[in-house]
């Protein structure tokens, strides 16, 4: 099995087709936004399960993130300073562009949904429509599948060691399975989640200090040169508004991506939300995540420009918090489409719901192989339910959502407890 990069997940046709679907999504995006600062930026957005700040922002970054933020920058760094072959990369710097392909602004689309499941969804109920619900958690569980798909389609890159054995391919698929498995058996207690959130974000800590450690005390670089190297990361902000529109059809997968994982992770997110105001969780979303991720992605920039190997005990690292991200984002989403269909534990007993989550996503992981399903589609679908849902309020809930001025009740009483 050949290592893939997302470049090669892209079929230009359909992705042309797509892309004014795309800038579509992008505007009611950004607009709904402004409009949500405007009139709500200051009440206080309680979910109906609140943790504290730090917990909320740890489940937040290792649910809305998989094994991709770990593996693809050493691989597209490249591609991004190959300005000849991709002249739109030509305005700035390859750090910059792969810091704008996964952090700050595109968080906002986090936020967005978060606060939606927060505040309105109680009151409207559109993800209680049956058809409704039903694609949602479609998207869920094949969003799922695509996460196993990437960990199982880069595990070559990862452990290129295991990939010279006779049998590397079928260890892939077991890595993967048990993967899978370790997700749904921690989405079988909410406390699972919330510790292993916590875990994994101290292991990517640790791995960013070691990494960096390693590479300023090498003999290809030095501290100097090291932090010299975030300051490249002033050509995103510098050119923010290019990163608000698709820059070819390798931004738009991205893009897509992004959606594709939005409603998900604002809907189990808005359980967490603790009384921050919303120009407080808007901040929170897009900053605090983009600040080790602007970490990382520099130390990666300072090895890919210095020349230094990660082979070894590094992949080895990066490897372990990659497999922990992808059961971090599996085992929430696992959480959220099983809670949403009432498939849980409690209903199913544990063996049951163990079983028929390990088969059904290990099924659809192999779909996704023989090029089934796309994530973009599933990005589509996602800006779909989004212009369906703002079409159900503007014509039957308008009213009622513009009388909205607080958290509903519930949740600030549980909160004051």
């Amino acid at each position: 099995m050949l290592t893939i990069s997302p470049k090669e997940m892209i079929n230009d046709v359909e992705v042309s087709v797509l892309t004014y679907w795309l800038c579509a999504g992008l505007v009611l995006t950004f607009s709904s936004i402004v409009v949500i600062l405007i009139k709500w930026g200051n009440i206080r957005c309680i979910g109906v399960t609140p943790v504290g700040t730090f917990t909320f922002i740890a489940i937040l970054f290792t649910s809305g993130l998989d094994v991709g933020l770990i593996m693809f920058p050493l691989t597209e760094f490249p591609v991004y300073a190959d300005i000849v072959a991709n002249p739109e990369y030509a305005f700035t710097n390859p750090l910059a562009i792969e810091f704008g392909f996964w952090a700050f602004l595109i968080w906002s689309f986090y936020f967005l949904t978060c606060f939606y499941f927060c505040i309105i969804e109680p009151k409207v109920r559109f993800f209680d429509i049956p058809w409704v619900k039903f694609i949602n958690n479609i998207v869920i569980i094949g969003t799922c599948a695509f996460t196993a798909y990437l960990l199982l389609s880069n595990l070559p890159w990862y452990l290129p060691e295991l990939a010279k054995t006779d049998t590397a391919t079928l260890n892939n698929y077991l890595i993967v399975f048990a993967v899978i498995a370790l997700s749904v058996y921690s989405s079988t207690d909410i406390r699972y989640v919330k510790r292993l959130s916590l875990a994994s974000t101290g292991l990517f800590a640790v791995l960013i200090v070691v990494m960096a450690g390693n590479g300023a005390l090498s003999e290809q670089g030095t501290i100097g040169e090291l932090l010299s190297t975030f300051t490249a990361l002033g050509g995103y902000f510098e050119h923010l508004p290019k990163f608000a529109m698709p820059l070819n059809d390798y931004h738009e997968f991205y893009l897509f991506w992004w959606f594709a994982w939005s409603i998900m992770i604002g809907q189990f997110t808005a359980s967490f939300v603790n009384g921050l105001r919303t120009y407080q969780v808007l901040l929170a979303m897009m900053v605090f995540p983009s600040i080790p991720i602007a970490v990382w992605f520099s130390v990666l920039y300072f090895y890919h420009e210095s020349g230094i190997q990660t082979a070894g005990i590094f992949n080895l690292m990066m490897a372990i918090v990659g497999v922990t991200f992808v059961v971090n984002s599996l085992d929430s989403l696992i959480r959220l489409y099983t809670d949403n269909l009432s498939l849980t534990t409690s209903r199913l007993g544990t063996k049951t719901y163990f079983l028929g989550n390990v088969l059904a996503l290990s099924g659809l992981t192999m779909l996704f192989t023989i090029d089934f399903l796309q994530i973009q589609w599933v990005g589509a679908v996602v800006i779909g339910l989004m212009f369906s849902c703002l079409t159900f309020i503007l014509v039957k809930r308008f009213d009622m959502v513009r009388g909205i001025a607080a958290s509903p009740e519930k949740n600030s009483l549980d909160l004051q407890k």
